[in-house]
C-alpha cells in the first residue's frame, strides 16, 4: 500500500500519462488519415475520395466508443476503475501496433481495409472505456475542493498525446516520399508498443479509487449501473454530452480536418501545417492547467459559459488569419480557437464528473462523453471535407459549423449547471 498523502499526485499523474499515450495512439490515426492512409489502403485517381474513405474509418472508432462505454461503465461501477484503465490500455497498444504491421490494399486486396477497420474498432473500444476511468481516478483520488485541477490532468493526455503524434509524423515525413508511403509512416503506429508498458509500469503503482472503495465497502454498488443511470440520470447524461461537444469535436476540426484544408484547398505544403499544429498544440498544453486553476478562482460554471460563448466566435477570426498563408498569422488564429475550446474541455471533465452520484459515475460520464464522441468527433472530419468541397473557395460553412459545435456546448453546460445546482440522490441501499 502507498502512502495516502502520495496517492493524489500519483493518480493525477497516472491519469496523464495513461490518456496520453492513449490519444497519441488516437492522433497518430487522425493524423495518418489525413496525410497517408487514403492513399495505402483506399487507392484511387481521386485523392479527395481516397481522404473521405480514410475518414470513414477514423468515424468508426467513433461508433465503437459508445458501446465501450456502456461495457467499460458497468465493470468500472462494479469492479473499480484501476482494473479498466490496465485492461484499456492493453487493447489500445496492441491495436495500434497492429495497424503499424498491416500490410497494404497493393499487397493484401481487400483485407487491408477490413483489417484496417477491425483494429480501429478495438481502438474505439479502448479510448472508449479510458478516458472515464482516467477521469474518476484523478478526481476522486483529489483533496477536497481540487477536484477540478487534478481531473484536468487527465485531459493533459491530449495535447501530449497530440504533440507526440505530431514529432513522430514531423519525423517520418522528413523521410523520402516514397520512404515515407512505403514504412515510414508505420513507425509511430510500431512505437505504440513500447508506450504500452510504461503506462502499465506506472498505473500499477496507484491505488483503487477511495470513492469507490467506499461504495464498495457499503454494499452501495449498483448492479445494473447503465440501466441505473439512463432510468434516474437521463438529463445529466444528455447535457452533459452537449456540454462537451467543441471540446471533442473541435480538436478534430483544427487538428485533423484543418490539415486537410490548408493541404487540398489552401495549396498549404504538410510540413507548415505540422509546424503550425506543433506550435499550438505546446501552447493548448501550458493553458489548460491555468483555465483549470481559473475555473477554480471564478467558479467552474461560470468559466466554461465563458469559454462556449468564446469558441461560438473564435471560427471567424481563425479562418480569417488561416487564409493569409502566413505561418505566424495561422498559428494565432488557431490558437486564438484552441486555447478557448480546450479552457472549456480542461474543466468539463470535473465539472460532469460531480453531476452523477459515485455508484453510477463511471457509467454517466463514459455514456456521455462517448455518445458525442461518436456523434460529433467521429464525424466533424468528415462533414468538414464534404463542406469544402461542396463551397470551395469559401470558409464562412466551416465557421458556422464549428459555431454550431460551440452553440451546443453552451446549451449543454447551462444545463448541466442547473442540475448540479439540485441535491444528488445517492444510493440508499445495494442494488
Amino acid at each position: 500500500m502507498h502512502s495516502s498523502s502520495t496517492q493524489p499526485r500519483r493518480a493525477a499523474a497516472a491519469a496523464f500519462v495513461g490518456t496520453t499515450i492513449e490519444f497519441y495512439d488516437f492522433y497518430i490515426y487522425a493524423t495518418a488519415a489525413a496525410l497517408i492512409l487514403g492513399q495505402v489502403f483506399f487507392p484511387s485517381g481521386d485523392p479527395a475520395l481516397s481522404t473521405l474513405a480514410a475518414f470513414g474509418t477514423f468515424a468508426v472508432g467513433f461508433i465503437a466508443r459508445p458501446l465501450a462505454g456502456v461495457v467499460f461503465g458497468h465493470l468500472g461501477d462494479r469492479l473499480g476503475r484501476k482494473k479498466m484503465l490496465l485492461l484499456t490500455i492493453v487493447l489500445m497498444g496492441l491495436a495500434t501496433t497492429g495497424i503499424g504491421l498491416l500490410p497494404s490494399y497493393a499487397s493484401a486486396g481487400i483485407w487491408a481495409p477490413i483489417g484496417l477497420v477491425a483494429l480501429r474498432i478495438v481502438q474505439g473500444i479502448s479510448v472508449g472505456g479510458e478516458w472515464g476511468g482516467a477521469v474518476l481516478m484523478a478526481s476522486e483520488h483529489a483533496p477536497k475542493g481540487r477536484k477540478t485541477f487534478y481531473a484536468s490532468f487527465a485531459q493533459l493526455g491530449s495535447p501530449a498525446g497530440l504533440l507526440l503524434a505530431l514529432i513522430a509524423f514531423r519525423v517520418v515525413t522528413s523521410l523520402e516520399p516514397a520512404q515515407f508511403v512505403d514504412w515510414g509512416w508505420r513507425l509511430p503506429f510500431l512505437a505504440s508498443g513500447v508506450l504500452m508498458l510504461i503506462g502499465l509500469f506506472i498505473r500499477f503503482g496507484v491505488d483503487e479509487s477511495p470513492e469507490f472503495k467506499e461504495v464498495a465497502k457499503t454494499g452501495a454498488t449498483a448492479k445494473f449501473p447503465v440501466m441505473e443511470v439512463l432510468r434516474t440520470c437521463w438529463r445529466q447524461i444528455l447535457f452533459a454530452a452537449c456540454a462537451v461537444t467543441i471540446g471533442s469535436a473541435g480538436f478534430f476540426f483544427t487538428n485533423t480536418f484543418m490539415i486537410t484544408y490548408v493541404t487540398q484547398y489552401q495549396g498549404i505544403p504538410r510540413v507548415t501545417i505540422l509546424d503550425c499544429l506543433f506550435v499550438v498544440t505546446i501552447l493548448q498544453f501550458l493553458s489548460q492547467p491555468l483555465s483549470a486553476l481559473l475555473a477554480e478562482k471564478i467558479g467552474e460554471g461560470r468559466f466554461l459559459t465563458l469559454a462556449a460563448l468564446l469558441s461560438i466566435a473564435m471560427p471567424y477570426p481563425m479562418f480569417l488569419l488561416v487564409g493569409s498563408h502566413n505561418l505566424v498569422l495561422m498559428t494565432l488564429g488557431i490558437t486564438m480557437a484552441v486555447v478557448t475550446l480546450s479552457g472549456l474541455y480542461a474543466v468539463i471533465a470535473g465539472y460532469m464528473a460531480q453531476a452523477f452520484p459515485a455508484h453510477l459515475r463511471y457509467s454517466g460520464i463514459s455514456l456521455a462523453y462517448q455518445l458525442i464522441c461518436a456523434i460529433a468527433g467521429g464525424t466533424t472530419p468528415v462533414i468538414g471535407t464534404l463542406l469544402a468541397s461542396h463551397y470551395a473557395g469559401q470558409w464562412l460553412p466551416l465557421a458556422l459549423f464549428f459555431s454550431l459545435l460551440a452553440g451546443l456546448s453552451l446549451f449543454g453546460v447551462c444545463g448541466l449547471t442547473r442540475l448540479r445546482e439540485a441535491p444528488i440522490a445517492q444510493p440508499a441501499s445495494a442494488l
